[in-house]
């Protein structure tokens, strides 16, 4: 059973509550932008505003018995202190495929049912130190990613769980997507139940995405290649799972531009090498996937490298998963990780910055998102760079538009920001305070001292301490 910490005020316990200013002893501090590790830093954030105020040497602060003793001031002198992480492509409305199939979340589990499991689903991403993550699709829980974010924001937030960007319903074409009925094979979904939002033509193409960004979405997220002729599978399950295109470029450029007018960015779950081309030209601000190695991978690297305001998010964990739930004796799964393993390498050796981590969380077990991190470093990337990628490289993908050039700090507005307008992933005053603290040794064991999280922060808030949740 999981152990908690109460907030409650008493003698025996520090009451976190005490004053607005908090002040965090770190024995080592993570700078996500010069990748340097800054030795025995004290950081003070606002509880009211859960930014960071300052970052000061701990050697010139005054210290004391009794603020350590109220929780004025938390001990994490035998912890690293990281930004807290970021997942760039969870879907906190899918379980496990190991527990139960896509088809048959989609189909056989009501919206409550997946709503509550999401609610589950945030906690255990938070506790796990990912203080971020987009969620790109309901994946047919139509448009309850919208009320969740409410539930998970602000300083009095119903449950506790990441800064939670969505995208609400998604966008797919006629015949692509499901789940597909094998009796009525000429109708979309199931039931009326569809895995994302169906529309063709360059108008109606339009009309969803505005219908989307009106219902609130923060991301526009398009299936731009899909394994369209998936009910060939029983006699060319070659053609059945390959990627081909869905939406022509008038249709991608209707979307994409639609969106950008109002200041809302685009993700693309893309596969295909034209497809991806397609995209990068037409400004999409980040791939999904991306696992070609066909027909000129190398030349198809290099353009996405040249395209730094793209982020590509390889997604690594749910290919390596899909091996680990058919026991490697899938070939068309220990393909896929073959590929996208391929890709990721060969990418590491152009030297690719422009990289968020997101592991597609959902297909796999939430909680363990920071198995992303884990499979960058074992197919060689520089673990300090990936630390970034998973922090720095989290806010460079998710940001609003708009931040390049600049942001009030009320928003212009004389409104105080709300929790998707903090800028996060970096330690630095003015900076969101989402904190994490891990104990162990990065460079002797990443695996183990990423998975040891003891401290989590969020928007000063502190949601877990000494490896156990607090309960407020």
């Amino acid at each position: 059973m999981t152990q908690v910490h109460s907030l409650e005020i008493s003698a025996s316990k520090p009451n976190y509550a005490v004053t607005d200013t908090q002040r965090i002893l770190a024995g080592k501090l993570f700078d996500s932008q010069s990748l340097q590790f800054l030795p025995a830093q004290t950081i003070s954030v606002s509880k009211s505003t859960g930014v960071i105020l300052s970052i000061t040497n701990t050697a010139q602060c005054d210290l004391n018995a009794s603020q350590l003793a109220s929780g004025e001031i938390i001990d994490l002198r035998h912890l690293t202190v990281l930004p807290g992480f970021v997942d760039a492509h969870v879907h906190f409305f899918l379980h496990s495929y190991g527990e139960t199939s896509w088809d048959d979340q989609t189909t056989k589990e009501s919206l409550v049912e997946r709503t509550i499991r999401a609610t589950v689903h945030a906690r255990k991403t938070l506790m796990a130190g990912f203080t971020s993550v987009r969620d790109l699709g309901t994946e047919g829980a139509e448009d309850a990613d919208i009320s969740l974010r409410k539930c998970l924001s602000g300083p009095n937030s119903i449950i506790p769980g990441p800064r939670y960007f969505c995208a609400s319903r998604a966008i797919v074409c006629t015949g692509s997507y499901g789940p597909k009925s094998s009796l009525h094979m000429n109708r979309e979904g199931i039931e009326g139940v569809t895995g994302a939002e169906v529309t063709d033509g360059v108008d109606a193409c339009i009309r969803a995405t505005r219908r989307q960004i009106g219902t609130g979405a923060d991301w526009i997220k398009i299936y731009a290649d899909y394994r369209f002729r998936s009910r060939m599978k029983d006699i060319s399950p070659r053609v059945a799972g390959a990627p081909l295109p869905t939406f022509n470029c008038l249709e991608l450029a209707g979307m994409i531009n639609t969106a950008h007018s109002v200041g809302i960015k685009v993700a693309a779950h893309a596969s295909n090498t034209n497809t991806i081309t397609n995209l990068l030209e037409l400004g999409v601000d980040s791939i999904e996937h991306g696992s070609t190695l066909s027909p000129h991978p190398d030349s198809l690297l290099r353009l996405l490298c040249a395209t730094p305001n793209t982020i590509w998010v390889p997604t690594l964990a749910v290919s390596y998963y899909q091996v680990q739930f058919t026991g490697g004796k899938d070939p068309r799964a220990n393909q896929a990780w073959k590929v996208v393993s391929e890709m990721f390498q060969r990418a590491l050796a152009m030297g690719m910055e422009n990289i968020a981590c997101g592991g597609d969380t959902g297909a796999f077990p939430h909680g363990e998102n920071a198995l992303e991190m884990k499979l960058m470093v074992r197919l060689g990337a520089d673990w300090k760079k990936v630390l970034k990628w998973a922090t720095m490289g989290g806010w460079e993908c998710i940001r609003p538009m708009g931040w390049d050039v600049g942001y009030a700090a009320d928003g212009g507005y004389g409104v105080p920001l709300g929790d998707n307008e903090h800028r996060f992933g970096c330690i630095k005053p003015g900076w969101a305070a989402d904190l994490v603290g891990v104990e162990g040794d990065f460079e002797k064991d990443f695996e183990g001292t990423v998975d040891n999280v003891r401290f989590v922060m969020k928007a000063g808030q502190v949601h877990k301490i000494d490896g156990h949740e607090v309960v407020c």
